[in-house]
């Protein structure tokens, strides 16, 4: 059995990585020390921990570590590990997008230009990462347009030209039409369109377009005058390029609310923003700006092949001087972090922050639209993120079941429903019901807050009046909880009519609202009848079919089959059951004459 404080006693004095696991041995967090015996120790000490941290404390079971030479290893394993592992508690960089790159091959013979959505260290030049794979297309298709280089994918001498050749799309190399040197300059041509080098271009092109009308070849002149038209439209201020100048700076900037963290980044190349990324992070809640930004920037470069000469954050991170070797180091020069303090690049970054901040606001409206509705029209304090909801449903008193269904973060989670068996209510009694359920549930989070059921609701709404909230705030005062309770109440048609609190009042809805309401009751409803005619069902053919001797699971599954129910069985007569495999005429007399059916 691992005894922590014992093994607390054995860490060396040494960085490295540590790496937490849980009771069911999964990685819940990476760290990484300068001293792994103060780092780790501090952990299961008393002192001021985040909530954050004081959950992940609560669930370690057993940890281990990795000894490293110095701290800059212990930087890039950490790194990796939370990548490969993603461990819950970490700051996570969840980008699953595979951006489109331009790739120009230049290590071939005859290179080819084309998109790629991997970067390789394999000598080629790579630009991009483009906002969309059609906005790679569209000048992937100008350039094959505008350049007579190959379009075909593999590159072989043949015999005759293809029809390309003779369209004017290529030059055919593949036939000896075009020297090495030449296909090479109409190359050059393309890197410097594509690194945004187009003044020396056009220089190169009008040189070449005088030349081509003073020797009288006017269809070359006229094929290069519509290149250099062409190129002067092009706007290749949308793209970044990976082969950086010394300008080259990336500008970080960070917004965030009470769900989660949105960080920006402004790629500027020569003195001009080319581009921009966003990407968010959720519950770090009690994590600074300095430590996110940190674990961002790790996550985001250290693995990169493309990164910039200078990398700009509002406020000077942790880790910055390790970080900046490691980068250093991987680049083969000189990477920097800075914070600006005031001119130009200050207001770089905080405009960086302003669209974080925009971009933030304006997903928070699409995604959490209805939440923050929820929020105002139920005067929480804290916006209802996990709603559930409750229904119980019997004949009589009979097969008495319930259901749940959770209503995450404005979206029914159909994966989340959940359905119960009544245990200890006798008869028709559906508040007594809902009152056991709603124990039930919550005794789920309050014994394993990370079990299947997840943490406990921020509100509940139950399907049904006043009755059944009281009955609902009788099971939450068990634990002495404080949720709030809401009643989903249906006119005479069963159709949703109104959301009422505690004390009867119709709270007012937007369409929207009811509609969300309207759709959360009738899934739970469903969940709830589905339930019951499931046991129902199960119940009947049981009773009728396997206590019958001779009836095993082959020859039911064989009448079900043949007749549909077990109401058609009763109609069939002697000579139809005896049809079915393994069913005689005793048998079948059996069925038919004792009743059993």
């Amino acid at each position: 059995m691992f005894d922590i404080e014992q093994e607390l006693k054995k860490l060396p004095d040494k960085p490295g990585v540590y790496i937490m696991h849980d009771k069911n041995d999964k990685i819940i967090y990476v760290g990484k020390a300068i001293s792994l015996k103060n780092r780790v120790r501090q952990y299961f000490r008393k002192n001021n921990k985040t909530k954050r941290i004081e959950n992940m404390v609560a669930l370690i079971d057993h940890f281990e570590y990795i000894v490293t030479d110095n701290e800059s290893e212990a930087l890039i394993l950490e790194c990796n590990l939370i990548k490969k592992n993603m461990p819950k508690f970490n700051v996570l960089l969840k980008d699953d997008k595979t951006y489109p790159y331009i790739k120009v091959n230049v290590q071939e013979k005859y290179p080819d230009v084309y998109i790629t959505r991997r970067i390789l260290n394999d000598g080629a030049k790579y630009f991009g990462p483009y906002a969309s794979a059609g906005s790679a297309k569209e000048m992937v298709d100008f350039i094959k347009s505008k350049f007579k280089i190959r379009q075909c994918k593999s590159f072989k001498f043949k015999d005759r030209p293809c029809l390309n050749y003779h369209i004017k799309k290529c030059s055919a190399p593949c036939m000896n039409y075009i020297s090495e040197g030449e296909y090479r300059e109409q190359i050059n041509q393309i890197i410097n369109l594509l690194s945004g080098k187009t003044e020396a271009l056009i220089k190169q092109l009008d040189k070449e377009m005088q030349e081509a009308s003073k020797k009288l070849e006017f269809e070359k002149a006229a094929y290069l005058r519509d290149k250099k038209l062409a190129i002067e439209k092009i706007s290749y201020e949308r793209q970044k390029v990976s082969n950086l100048s010394e300008n080259d700076i990336d500008v970080i900037g960070l917004a965030r609310n009470e769900l989660r963290v949105c960080i920006e980044v402004f790629f500027i190349r020569n003195s001009k923003m080319v581009g921009r990324e966003h990407y968010f992070l959720e519950g770090l809640e009690d994590e600074t700006d300095k430590e996110i930004l940190s674990n961002f920037l790790k996550q985001y470069y250290l693995d990169s092949l493309i990164i910039p000469h200078r990398i700009m954050v509002k406020e000077e991170i942790e880790d910055k001087d390790l970080l900046e070797k490691s980068l250093s180091e991987k680049m083969g020069r000189a990477v920097e972090i800075k914070s600006p303090q005031k001119g130009e690049k200050l207001k770089l970054v905080e405009m960086a922050e302003n669209n974080a901040k925009i971009t933030l606001e304006n997903t928070e409206k699409e995604k959490y639209g209805v939440v923050n509705e929820f929020k105002k029209v139920l005067k929480m304090e804290k916006l209802p993120r996990k709603i559930e909801s409750y229904d119980i449903s019997n004949i009589s008193g009979q097969y008495v079941v319930a259901a749940m269904c959770v209503l995450q973060d404005g979206t029914v989670k159909k994966n989340l429903s959940r359905t119960f068996k009544i245990k200890t209510v006798i008869g028709q009694d559906d508040p007594e019901c809902m009152k056991e359920v709603i124990i039930r549930r919550l005794k789920h989070s309050i014994d394993n807050p990370k079990g299947a059921f997840g943490e406990l609701p921020d509100t509940i709404f139950v399907d049904g009046g006043i009755t059944q909230m009281r009955a609902a705030k009788e099971a939450i005062n068990v634990y002495n909880l404080d949720i709030p309770i809401f009643g989903m109440v249906k006119d005479d048609k069963h159709s949703t009519r109104a959301l009422i609190d505690e004390n009867r009042n119709e709270l007012p809805l937007s369409e929207r609202l009811m509609n969300t309401i309207t759709y959360f009751q009738d899934c739970v409803h469903e969940k709830a009848i589905g339930y019951h005619r499931k046991l129902r069902g199960k119940d009947i053919t049981k009773s009728e079919l396997d206590e019958i001797p001779g009836i095993g699971p082959a020859k039911k599954k064989a009448l079900l089959k043949k007749f549909g129910s077990v109401q058609k069985i009763k109609e069939a007569s002697i000579e139809e059951l005896t049809k079915i495999k393994g069913i005689n005429e005793k048998l079948a007399k059996s069925i038919k004459g004792e009743g059993s059916l």
